[in-house]
């Protein structure tokens, strides 16, 4: 199994690592057949711009890479656009990904829409 340079890049130096202690929004997906788990923290700030993005992933070097890209994806963006973030966008972002880890880039769009999920629905109770 090879991985692209940019794979090997996330996971060996991946970006926004650890838990956001300010985070407003917070998902976690895991495969038990695989045994990957990631948890997604996001901070969204008034105007609904993720102003901050951290991960913590339990699991292979592809679902490390994947947690890593998908944070850099969605930094910066509104609510709306990460929402458009698809599992194929993470894999293109990364210069691919063997077939066998596709699912962890699906687990990284699962991850990041569970944590909007969970912003959204911390904001209504407010």
């Amino acid at each position: 199994m090879s991985y692209s340079k940019k794979v090997l890049d996330h996971f060996q130096c991946p970006r926004n690592v650890g838990e956001l202690e300010d985070a407003n929004g917070i998902g976690m997906v895991g495969n038990a057949k695989c045994g990957d788990i990631m948890q997604m923290f996001i901070k969204v700030n008034d105007d609904g711009i993720i102003e901050d993005v951290s991960f913590k992933t339990f699991g292979c070097g592809a679902a490390v890479a994947t947690s890593s890209m998908a944070t850099e994806m969605i930094k910066g963006k509104t609510i709306d656009e990460a929402l458009k973030l698809t599992n194929s966008a993470v894999v293109e972002a990364l210069e691919g990904l063997p077939p066998a880890k596709v699912h962890c880039s699906v687990l990284a769009e699962e991850a990041v829409k569970l944590a909007i999920e969970d912003y959204k629905k911390k904001k209504e109770e407010l």
